[in-house]
């Protein structure tokens, strides 16, 4: 069957999946053979990503910057025990949280320096992300000024907040609270009871292809963002405390953070 090693590839594929870059990128480069554009398109891309994030959080972590990300979506292996039974697929929500950032990180000058801004792009352009929030993102619109923002206090050890609604980064900065951001992954548009579609060889309805596919990535999102993240993170540092030498990094934040009147806080 299609997607089989033995078979994969053999066959033109003429039977594009909603939900995928099958039909968009057919008619967007003139293909006959929708594998063109969904091997292009393909999470497998991500594999880099993730290469690339383990030797940001190395880079970020000597300076005593850590990212963790997991899941968040509750009761995540009931619902894909259930879609699986039902030969279907689920979605999901992960959540990335970035602790020893101190403020300054990022630009409220221009949107391409905005951390927030950085962050939002890195994870919409994973595969099957459709959401990104920061903070508690949408839920900020149902509420008034006085109850969405993080009041600011002061004490022995510098400026902090005791609530943190803005998810640690506010006008595209960081501000010394933990950036907590939060990434909606769609269910995978490949069923094994498929959808409707259209043959574009022939025109006539059809249904979508079939061909072996998870029931859920969201486990996988969580560490492909963790990377995702902590690439830019370390992409904000680099430009706020700059050297070409590891130790001339390390020095600039220190002096960074005794110049400021902030420290982590536990």
């Amino acid at each position: 069957p299609e997607g089989e090693p033995e078979g994969k590839g053999k066959e033109p594929v003429t039977l594009p999946r909603p939900g995928h870059a099958d039909l968009a990128g057919v008619m967007k480069y003139g293909l006959d053979d929708v594998r063109d554009a969904l091997e292009r398109a393909s999470a497998r891309h991500t594999a880099g990503i993730v290469a690339a994030g383990a030797v940001a959080k190395a880079l970020i972590g000597v300076i005593g910057i850590e990212v963790e990300g997991r899941v968040v979506t509750e009761q995540l292996e009931e619902r894909i025990d259930e879609a699986r039974g039902e030969r279907d697929t689920v979605g999901g929500v992960v959540e990335v949280r970035v602790r020893g950032v101190p403020p300054g990180l990022g630009s409220y000058a221009t949107k391409e320096d905005r951390l927030d801004a950085r962050l939002a792009w890195t994870l919409m352009g994973t595969q099957a992300v459709k959401g990104v929030e920061i903070g508690e993102g949408f839920a900020l619109s149902a509420k008034r000024g006085s109850e969405a923002h993080d009041e600011i206090l002061r004490d022995e050890h510098g400026y902090y907040r005791e609530t943190n609604h803005a998810g640690g980064i506010e006008a595209g900065v960081s501000n010394g609270e933990e950036i907590v951001v939060r990434a909606a992954m769609k269910p995978l548009p490949t069923l094994m009871r498929p959808l409707r579609s259209a043959d574009l060889a022939t025109g006539e309805p059809a249904e979508a292809l079939v061909e072996r596919s998870d029931v859920a990535a969201v486990e996988a999102l969580a560490v492909v963002a963790e990377a995702c993240v902590a690439f830019e993170v370390a992409r904000a540092a680099r430009d706020k405390f700059g050297g070409d030498a590891l130790q001339d990094f390390v020095a600039a934040h220190r002096a960074y953070v005794e110049r400021i009147p902030w420290s982590v806080r536990t």
